[in-house]
């Protein structure tokens, strides 16, 4: 009942898609062989078992086997199979790590509950690139691949609010713009607060301790909140710069420019250092219409195609990016 009703929601009506609800694989195995599909999906390895192993269901015997025999069946039948696994409470797969050195290609589907974008991330892949990821919609009708996913995040975002920056982070070699904001104020208690959602807390720390040490910022006693927008997880050292900024934007009350993008890792004596793929993420900025950009000076020394309709400027540490944004 429960497929029939999800058929009927995302409107599959195939005569090719059959389904066997058993968790018994030499049967399922059976069935395959005669029918000689052209995809065969397995939902989930955890419940699968085989009764030449003494175990139950989900033990790590019973995934090896069960996994075994799958690899075997598929390619001496040629016939590409889908093994969906369970993961854990920290986001990895359940069971045996030599399930994912058995299998050609692991795939993982991430995405918040409560947020439309889920991600595919390739893991490992025998036969081409683990660098491509696939971004998509979570709508009625199912999964919609987003092709501009860019747009979809920054579509709402303010233009005269403090504590709001851009910056682009790379979903494997995809630059994607997103808005990170904060919160600043005043903390009640003794100890201030330190929250980070999409974002490394350990970094955010870190950061804060720059900003007081090398900018002179008191922000000893106050509660610092971030937040990148859209349920995204970013947690790549490029983002340093506009997170500081950010946080810089609301302590100060200072707007930053709408279409400024700023990139760059921050270090621990300030310097701002360079970052992978500068130019790919300018190019994806430029698209949207942002027309400043601040970057790392090494990473500007780089630059071979210096657009004249864009302004670039390279800096070496967090307290000359702060007066750039704020001049």
């Amino acid at each position: 009942l429960q497929l029939k009703l999800r058929a009927e929601r995302l409107h599959i009506n195939s005569e090719r898609l059959q389904v066997i609800a058993d968790t018994d694989l030499d049967h399922i195995l059976e069935q395959a062989d005669s029918m000689t599909p052209s995809l065969l999906v397995i939902d989930s390895i955890q419940t699968m078992y085989t009764g030449d192993i003494d175990a139950a269901p989900g033990s790590v015997s019973q995934v090896r086997e069960c996994t075994s025999r799958l690899l075997r069946f598929c390619k001496e039948r040629n016939i590409p199979t889908v093994i969906i696994g369970h993961v854990t409470k920290e986001g990895n797969i359940a069971g045996p790590r030599m399930l994912e050195h058995m299998v050609d290609v692991v795939l993982y589907f991430e995405g918040e509950r409560s947020y439309q974008f889920r991600i595919l991330r390739s893991i490992k892949n025998r036969f081409g690139s683990t660098s491509e990821t696939g971004i998509f919609a979570m709508v009625e009708e199912g999964l919609q691949e987003l092709s501009n996913p860019s747009a979809s995040l920054l579509a709402e975002r303010s233009d005269e609010e403090s504590g709001s920056a851009v910056m682009i982070y790379l979903e494997g070699v995809r630059p994607i713009l997103v808005e990170v904001q904060s919160l600043v104020v005043t903390t009640a208690f003794g100890m201030p607060r330190r929250t980070a959602i999409g974002y490394d807390l350990n970094r955010l720390i870190v950061l804060l301790a720059v900003l007081e040490k090398r900018c002179g910022f008191t922000l000893g006693n106050k509660d610092v909140y971030v937040n990148v927008i859209g349920g995204l997880k970013v947690n790549e050292p490029a983002c340093d710069l506009s997170m500081a900024v950010a946080i810089v934007s609301n302590l100060k009350n200072r707007i930053v420019p709408t279409d400024m993008v700023i990139l760059g890792e921050v270090g621990l004596t300030g310097n701002v250092r360079s970052i992978p793929r500068i130019e790919q993420r300018i190019n994806e900025a430029k698209k949207l219409g942002f027309k400043k950009f601040i970057i790392p000076e090494g990473n500007y020394k780089q630059i071979k195609d210096n657009d004249s309709s864009i302004k670039i400027r390279g800096v070496k540490s967090i307290q000359e990016a702060m007066q750039l944004v704020f001049s």
